[in-house]
């Protein structure tokens, strides 16, 4: 005979059966008014997903042109939400210049955000990695056009990003600088492939004597990143440009996880202000 179960413990299994389906999910992180489109690309073999956020006023009969930020780890699951906060919040207190945010959505992060390394436990962070030159070819030849095909937009760019975001960034300024007019990383991930980015940096700029662009560049308490983040600031200090705006700050009070947040706020602020006069790459 099957045991009888006590009416109290029924109504606990009752209980226990409801309460796993009726646990509220995960509350969405707000973000202002906002479009997306799908974007199919030919350089990445895939259709990726964009967000857009415009300023207050856009689109109204006289509007000017703005310039657009672009984003990497632009999903609505990302950094796009707190990023388009930051950006309006700031337009409507008179404290930044009205701009367009362009989020890019991730499909393969690591893949997009690496150059090629030699570095055998690079290679292993990923199935695939080392894909940066086909995703900045689907920035600059697919997504900019679009972008501009589709918005009111000036010729001013720029691009935010953090961790390895940060590193396609930098890679980005050695690499192309005249893409954009205003990089700003984040902690990024200079250790990768043997901290090539910052060992070559002293010949790359002096290829470039002509850049008129602006680099900031930050670290938080990263024992694998500070030391070559800084190393990078010297060869910044002693061999860039004159035409090149930089600006290094380590933030050892932040973590990691906590810098894009608590640090973009004052830097777009900054680089972007009302009273900012363009840089001209």
């Amino acid at each position: 005979m099957r045991p009888s179960i006590p009416l109290a413990g029924l109504i606990l299994l009752v209980a226990c059966a409801t309460c796993t389906s009726a646990r509220p999910l995960p509350t969405p992180e707000p973000v202002p008014p906002h479009q997306s489109f799908t974007l199919p690309s030919v350089a990445l073999q895939e259709t990726r997903r964009i967000n857009i956020y415009t300023p207050p006023g856009y689109g109204a009969a006289g509007s000017p042109r703005y310039p657009v930020l672009y984003m990497p780890d632009g999903g609505l699951q990302e950094d796009f939400p707190h990023i388009a906060t930051t950006v309006d919040t700031a337009i409507r207190a008179g404290e930044l210049r009205p701009l367009i945010v362009v989020g890019i959505e991730n499909t393969e992060r690591r893949r997009d955000m690496t150059g090629p390394t030699d570095i055998q436990s690079d290679r292993e962070i990923a199935p695939r990695v080392g894909g940066s030159a086909a995703f900045r070819s689907f920035i600059r030849d697919e997504l900019m056009p679009e972008v501009r095909r589709r918005y009111l937009v000036t010729d001013e760019t720029g691009i935010i990003g953090e961790s390895l975001a940060g590193l396609f960034i930098v890679e980005t300024f050695f690499l192309q600088p005249k893409l954009f007019n205003t990089y700003i990383a984040l902690s990024p991930s200079l250790w990768w492939n043997g901290e090539e980015l910052e060992r070559k940096a002293g010949e790359r700029l002096k290829a470039q004597p002509d850049l008129h662009n602006v680099l900031y560049l930050s670290s938080a308490d990263e024992e694998n990143i500070v030391p070559v983040a800084t190393r990078l600031a010297e060869t910044l200090r002693t061999s860039a440009p004159a035409g090149l705006t930089w600006q290094y700050e380590p933030r050892p009070d932040l973590l990691h996880s906590t810098i894009y947040r608590a640090v973009s706020p004052q830097v777009l602020r900054k680089w972007f202000a009302p009273e900012a006069t363009p840089s001209q790459p």
